[in-house]
This record gives structure tokens, sequence and C-alpha cells, in this order.
């Protein structure tokens, strides 16, 4: 296949690659599980039946330091800089441009006022405080929009400018330091997630605010999320970004290559790239959920629908919004509508031969940093014993 145009940095002009119908967001393809499922954009979602068993291991799966290979400056991680990138008005402007996300969480709204009407809101992580105007437009009582970064001020002038100060009041400061002047909402609504769903960990965040300030039989949007998992042929794109460090201008910079590969590349899959089928790994209920449900071991198992070579696997996320009157949500998968989050490339240090109906098999750990949680740590297990090849091994990935 072709190198993915934008390479890891751009995201093709939104504007042209959606569509809307009815005030829902459509998403034209399908995404396609082990058992057939489909997610139809931001319209519906088929509630899969695929049966994960689940590992939870009583120590770490990162603990022996001779399995994982210290990064070049891992000693710096997501949390110093954290908040203050989202200080910035370029992030804030993506995701608003991103329309997949911010149509879904509007329609998701707006037409289910009924949610909003009269009732209290917590927007946890409310940025330039999109989603709190939103629901203060519903109907809200009132809206506590708490925003930790410096976007907090202009959220405050921003909520002024709209006449909404009465029904909007932003909150400066973490969820975890910050009070409320009242004992319990009837909403949380957030946009927590981060790439390969967990990075950044905003979920833990929200459970917090949650266990603390909810109402009994509140309610939480969006409030499933499901991790995908499904393999690519890649070749030309792991050519010009890691075999590339094995010659640079005629010098062997190869000691790069491990760092390079045990780095998750965020970038748009092109869905001609797939060659397994895509796989439910993971369904997160928020509503339900304790803060040890983000470490987890999972099982897959994908099989070849071609004869290809296998160069990655990719990683990607479905959000719902359950408790609309009519299902919404949206994915973030290659085959559907482009958004901001793109999906995960996780590069194989080998390049494996599959005949179709071969499976790879293996297994995923996911967990928080220990150091710092924000940051993700993924150890791959994976074998392979086709007609034409037999490999297995243990790679490790970090997010940061």
């Amino acid at each position: 296949m072709g190198k993915r145009k934008g390479g890891n940095k751009t995201l093709a002009p939104l504007s042209q690659k959606s569509s809307s119908s009815n005030g829902y967001l459509v998403v034209e393809a399908k995404i396609t599980t082990a058992n057939n499922p489909s997610f139809d954009g931001a319209v519906g979602v088929v509630e899969n039946e695929v049966d994960v068993a689940e590992e939870r291991a009583g120590s770490s799966h990162f603990d022996d330091p001779l399995k994982v290979e210290a990064l070049v400056g891992s000693d710096k991680t997501s949390a110093d800089y954290y908040f203050d990138s989202y200080s910035h008005f370029g992030i804030h402007e993506e995701m608003l441009k991103d329309i997949v996300r911010t149509k879904t969480y509007q329609n998701a709204i707006y037409q289910n006022a009924f949610i909003f009407k009269n009732k209290v809101v917590l927007d946890v992580g409310a940025g330039t405080g999109i989603l709190s105007l939103f629901c203060a437009k519903a109907g809200a009582k009132h809206v506590y929009a708490v925003e930790c970064s410096l976007m907090a001020d202009m959220a405050k002038e921003i909520v002024q400018t709209n006449g909404l100060s009465n029904v909007i009041t932003v909150l400066k400061g973490k969820i975890e330091d910050i009070e409320l002047p009242i004992d319990r909402v009837d909403v949380i609504i957030s946009e927590w997630m981060g790439y390969f769903l967990l990075f950044e960990n905003m979920l833990n965040t929200v459970l917090y605010a949650r266990d603390k300030w909810l109402i009994d039989d509140g309610i939480i949007l969006p409030d499933k999320a499901s991790l995908y998992l499904t393999a690519i042929e890649d070749a030309e794109y792991k050519e010009d970004k890691i075999e590339f460090w094995n010659s640079v201008y005629g010098f062997d910079m190869s000691c790069i290559k491990k760092q390079a590969m045990a780095e998750p590349l965020v970038d748009v899959v092109d869905q001609n790239q797939i060659v397994t089928n895509c796989l439910l790994l993971k369904t997160m209920d928020i509503s339900k959920m304790t803060a040890g449900d983000m470490s987890f071991t999972v099982p897959f198992k994908l099989m070849a629908e071609r004869n290809d070579f296998i160069h990655a696997l990719v990683a990607y996320f479905d959000v719902a919004f359950t408790r609309c009157h009519k299902l919404m949500g949206f994915s973030t998968g290659p085959r559907s509508k482009a958004t901001h989050w793109k999906q995960t490339v996780l590069y194989l240090e080998d390049v494996l031969t599959i005949c179709e109906g071969e499976v790879l098999s293996g297994s995923m750990s996911v967990e928080p940093n220990k150091k710092n949680p924000r940051d993700i740590e993924i150890m791959l297990r994976y074998s392979l014993n086709g007609k034409r090849c037999q490999i297995s091994r243990t790679q490790y990935y970090k997010m940061r």
C-alpha cells in the first residue's frame, strides 16, 4: 500500500469527510468485528456479544526491568505538559473542528433535551465550554464547567459573551481539588477520550466526579466506550518511519529504531490496508466501572481476510450515548469518518506473511504508567503458525 497521506500530523479536511442527515451524523461504512456487529456512525450501535476473557494478574506485566528497555527521555512524561498544552487555543480549534466529535455531542444534547431540562449538569474538562453551552441551550437548570488549564479564563469570557453567565458557572482547577457549591449533580458530561482511548487518563477524573457528585441513577454522557484491534499491511510507511534509522545520510542510527518501535504512532490508516477482521477487545461502562478496570489483559484472534503481509496492529475506539432516546455515538476506526483521534499504530518487529484464513493470536495488556498515570504501557504477545510464517514474540510499547 502507498504511504498514508498527511503523515502523522495532519488530518484531511473534515468538511470533505463528513455528512449529515436529519441532524444526525452519518458514517457511511460499518465497523466489522468477529461477530459482525456494526456501528452506523452517530445513529446507532449494535451491541457486541463477543465474549472477551479478561485476566487481572496480581502483579504488573511491566514490573520486570529486564524486559522493558529504558526509553531516551523516559523521565519526562505527559504530566509535564498535559495541562499547559490545553491552555493553547490550537488544540481546542482542532477538537471543535472535528465535526464527528463535536456534532455528535451537540446532537446527543439537543435531540435529548429531556435529559437536561431543569437538571444540574457537571462538565468535566470543559475546555472552551462548548459542551456546557450546548447543555444550557438544551434547558439545563445550571451547568458547572470545570477546567484546569488557563482556557478556563477564556471559557468564562465566552459564557459571558453569549449571555449565559446565569446558567453556566466556570470553575478553574482540578476536579480532585475543587468544591462545587452543591452536593450532587444530575448529569455528568465529558469529552475525556484520548488517543488509544485511554491515553492521558482523563477517564479516571470522570470516575472521581461520578463517585463524588452524581446522584443515584444519574446520567453520564457518553456512557460506553469500546476498544478494537485489527492488523494492517504497511510496508512503505514502516520503511519510512522505522527502517529509516538504519541508514541516515550514510550513518547508522539504528539505536533509535528500538525507541521508534516502542512508541505507538497516531495516524490515519487507509481502510484498504486492513488485512484481518476488526475485533472488539474491551467495552467500558463508564456508569459502573472502577479505576482499576483501566488495567486489563485481553486475548485476541485476528483472522486474515486475504493473502498479505502484516506490519502493524492498529487500535481504535467507539463511544456510545446509550441513555439517549435513540442510540447515538461515533467510531474512530479506519472505515469511519476521520477524527482528530485518528488511529493508534503499533509496529511489529517482524513482517508476518499470512495467508487467507490463518489466525494471528495473542494478548494485549494495558495499564497506566506507575510514575505518571497519564501515560500508557502496552504489552503485546503475538504468535502465528502459518504455512509461510511461524513466529512468537512479545513487544512493549509506551504512549507518553
